[in-house]
């Protein structure tokens, strides 16, 4: 039953022409427009690629559940799945799945196009970029229905998600290297989550002189307590 609501969440998805923009096409074309800047720049290109893989991964995780499940508590939808035969737990599997699979599936392009098209090395280490990749998911993820449930309507999620999403990347070093921001915006990013995301999928593509473990360790810290608030606040109506 979860495998069959991964796939029509799948087929919902791609029926939604907003939803497959903002979750595919926009970071890629931002690491496209961005990256066409920098071409020549193999330096910036390193700290270009990583930043979109770890945007891309809060973009679908983060953001997307943060807006679905606002969406389908208010539309009444998490309440009828209560009333059908389909377990809660089955539910939420296939749910949480299809932002996984977009999550790993857009991972994957940015390293392809990066590559391909703008020369950057093939990952130094494919089982240190899945793990980061899964972390990521997993921490991002869980803080997306925590934070749904401050949501008070459909209407508001946009403003509240990118209130969010927009200040994090743009400290977070995304486009450029956070070494260069002023001391309290570097505080600050070093306490959230995306930039230690970032920093592990650097050290996993790009290598070089990365703390893998101090990074994981706070990206686990916000996962633990992302899934804290995610089970302790959710509700169905």
């Amino acid at each position: 039953m979860a495998w069959a609501q991964f796939r029509l969440e799948r087929r919902l998805f791609w029926r939604s022409p907003t939803a497959a923009f903002f979750n595919f096409v926009l970071p890629l074309l931002l690491l496209v427009l961005v990256a066409s800047v920098f071409s020549s720049d193999a330096k910036e290109l390193d700290v270009l690629v990583p930043g979109i893989a770890g945007m891309s991964v809060m973009a679908t995780t983060f953001n997307a559940l943060a807006f679905n499940l606002t969406a389908l508590r208010e539309l009444g939808i998490l309440k009828r799945v209560q009333g059908t035969p389909m377990p809660a737990a089955s539910y939420l599997a296939g749910l949480l799945g299809s932002a996984v699979a977009n999550a790993f599936v857009q991972i994957a392009l940015v390293v392809v196009i990066g590559h391909l098209a703008y020369g950057v090395d093939w990952p130094h280490n494919w089982a240190a970029l899945a793990g980061f990749t899964a972390l990521g998911v997993t921490c991002f993820g869980s803080l997306g229905i925590a934070f749904s449930h401050a949501i008070p309507s459909s209407d508001a999620a946009p403003a509240y998600v990118n209130a969010v999403f927009l200040p994090v990347i743009f400290i977070s070093g995304v486009f450029y290297s956070s070494d260069d921001l002023p001391a309290f915006l570097d505080g600050v990013a070093r306490a959230l989550p995306l930039k230690h995301v970032i920093d592990g999928l650097s050290g996993a593509i790009v290598g070089g002189s990365v703390d893998m473990a101090g990074a994981a360790g706070v990206v686990v810290a916000w996962t633990a307590l992302g899934v804290l608030l995610a089970v302790r606040g959710f509700r169905w109506e």
